[in-house]
């Protein structure tokens, strides 16, 4: 029985954390669904301890039937809330729904054991062994779910997985008390059983049925990592990258994008030996710098290996970035930017951060006065830095907060803006220890879209596109998260 608990503690956190990762992906702000998920999780828990009091016969075949009822409903919760998120658009109710039932039949499994236990052990023994297993087991899952089931079988397979540990479970005590229990429950246990392993095996194709109602093109490669989903569609003539459901470039007009954030701040500096880009693991970013011969060498900064991975192997991919990231003048580095700049004392001429925009306080932080500042530290004197910064029109406090922090760091701030269709109007802030401006002479030959008459334009600002008053976005206050999502609501909710 206390393998059991073991068991059961490892199943228990594992739901938890398999439903606020889900609702991160699908909801953006980490931190908010997370917190809300395990706060209605953990009442939930209370609200099952307090319901067990009223199990007061059979307790063994009710903890037995539990088991089972946590398997299905805990162990098909993944693809519920995928079918609701994709199908039903309607997913908060599911959310709940399935975050209050699950929590509420696991909170009931504790005092069922120490009840089946009274017998064995002495109530210090019994609560002192019950608990100290639950524990261990938590720890167990919390190493379990990013390190081993979330990169290698994904959302659906693990929640499939851990419910299929559930009727292990079940097994398990019927087992230890067979002598008093009725065979019956073996059928109910084989059939739970096989109904899980059935939506094991068949969670690729439900994975695939889902992917096609998000997106409207074939899905070429999806990977769940313990960052991120990376989604890839498209066909022969079009390619479409997806992190968490959002695009991040379509090939039919990522070269204004990649092209604006690059050309602009490249063209007003002098020296360009060594460049830093944050984020960009596609390698289109790289792409565009390859075009300047005078560049010595590139370090990529990319969190995910996954990410740099398929942009360096896949061919479609390769033929999109030019291979730029098996180019010998580029080094990838897979490690947090912000541990990276911390633990590196290198100066660069040039620093592209090009990160996903800042929905979550991950991502905000990394938009920061202090990570600007850090920033600074690595740039050189007559050096330049760009920023991706979301959308001026749809998003302008936003847009104009990052803008300000970058200017709350003592550096010259350029902001400037440009059209890409997949996206809108969208926004970049170059900045730099001494004035610049952009040099049309010094573009390379090979651009479609940035020119000199371009490069000009593309630093004016119409009226509906005016600075407004924001404040700065800090390390210990993300207003920049409450600018980003009003922002976006407000055209797309």
């Amino acid at each position: 029985m206390l393998v059991a608990t073991f068991l059961i503690a490892i199943s228990g956190l594992i739901f938890e954390l398999l439903e606020g990762t889900i609702s991160s992906y699908f909801m953006g702000d980490s931190v908010y669904h997370f917190s809300l998920v395990i706060g209605i999780f953990m009442s939930a828990m209370g609200v099952g301890a307090w319901l067990s009091r009223y199990i007061k016969e059979d307790i063994i075949e009710a903890f037995i039937v539990l088991q089972m009822l946590i398997a299905l409903s805990g162990g098909f919760s993944a693809m519920i809330l995928f079918f609701a998120f994709a199908v039903i658009d309607n997913y908060e109710p599911f959310l709940y729904f399935e975050t209050v039932l699950v929590g509420t039949m696991i909170g009931m499994e504790i005092p069922l054991i120490v009840r089946i236990l009274k017998d064995y052990y002495s109530l210090r023994t019994n609560i002192s062994n019950v608990f100290t297993m639950d524990y261990i087991g938590a720890l167990f899952a919390s190493l379990l779910f990013p390190m081993v089931l979330l990169p290698h079988l994904g959302l659906l397979q693990s929640s499939l997985f851990i419910g299929i540990i559930n009727t292990g479970v079940a097994l398990l005590v019927w087992y230890i008390f067979r002598k008093n229990l009725n065979r019956n429950l073996l059928i109910y246990i084989g059939l739970v059983s096989i109904a899980l392993l059935s939506g094991f095996v068949y969670a690729s194709s439900f994975e695939s049925y889902i992917q096609n109602r998000l997106y409207k093109d074939n899905v070429l490669y999806t990977h769940t990592t313990p960052y991120q989903t990376i989604t890839i569609t498209g066909d022969n003539k079009r390619v479409t990258l997806f992190i968490n459901g959002s695009v991040q470039f379509d090939s039919l007009d990522e070269y204004r994008y990649h092209e604006s954030l690059i050309h602009p701040p490249l063209s007003a500096i002098r020296k360009r030996e060594n460049i830093l880009v944050i984020g960009g693991g596609d390698g289109l970013a790289v792409r565009e710098l390859l075009k300047y011969k005078d560049i010595k060498s590139i370090t990529l900064v990319d969190l995910d290996p996954a990410m740099t991975k398929i942009f360096r192997k896949n061919i479609k991919l390769k033929e999109l970035n030019k291979n730029s990231l098996n180019n010998s003048k580029v080094t990838i580095i897979n490690q947090d930017a912000w541990k990276f700049l911390e633990h590196n004392n290198k100066i660069y001429d040039a620093i592209v951060i090009d990160l996903p925009d800042p929905d979550n306080i991950s991502l905000s932080r990394l938009y920061s006065v202090t990570f600007y500042t850090l920033v600074k530290k690595h740039l050189s004197n007559m050096g330049v830095v760009v920023v991706q910064a979301t959308s001026p029109l749809f998003a302008p406090k936003a847009f104009y907060s990052i803008v300000k922090s970058i200017k709350t760091t003592g550096l010259n701030v350029y902001p400037y803006h440009t059209y890409v269709p997949s996206f809108g109007e969208w926004g970049f802030v170059m900045a730099s220890k001494y004035p610049l401006k952009p040099n049309p002479n010094k573009l390379p030959k090979d651009l479609k879209y940035i020119d000199n008459s371009s490069i000009k334009d593309i630093f004016k600002f119409p009226k509906d596109m005016q600075p407004v008053e924001v404040e700065p976005n800090r390390l210990m206050h993300h207003p920049l998260l409450k600018y980003y999502k009003e922002g976006w609501e407000k055209w797309y909710m």
